[in-house]
């Protein structure tokens, strides 16, 4: 699958997360901001690489910024952005979650 656009899922209030998606050429590269970083930060990149890779995108640049999500609503979320990027929303592909 081939990301399109750069496109956007989710907002910044508490317990939500905001995922960004672009066109990437070295894999999944995640940044990720977020306060529990520290703690939570290895299992929130392993929650959106899993996501995109079941999606069947391989390659991809993710910018997250983390307000206290629940894994998943961080799954949610990717699926959301990683079907907007790949302009593929109307063919919603549940299964992934």
């Amino acid at each position: 699958m081939e990301i399109k656009t750069t496109a956007v899922a989710g907002t910044l209030e508490s317990s939500d997360i905001q995922i960004m998606i672009s066109k990437g050429s070295n894999g999944i590269e995640i940044d990720l901001e977020s306060e529990v970083k520290k703690a939570y930060g290895d299992q929130i990149e392993k929650v959106i690489t899993e996501t995109l890779k079941k999606y069947g995108l391989e390659n991809a640049k993710v910018k997250a910024t983390d307000k206290g999500a629940l894994d998943c609503v961080i799954k949610a979320r990717t699926l959301a952005a990683a079907q907007r990027a790949t302009e593929t929303q109307d063919k919603p592909d549940l299964e992934v979650l």
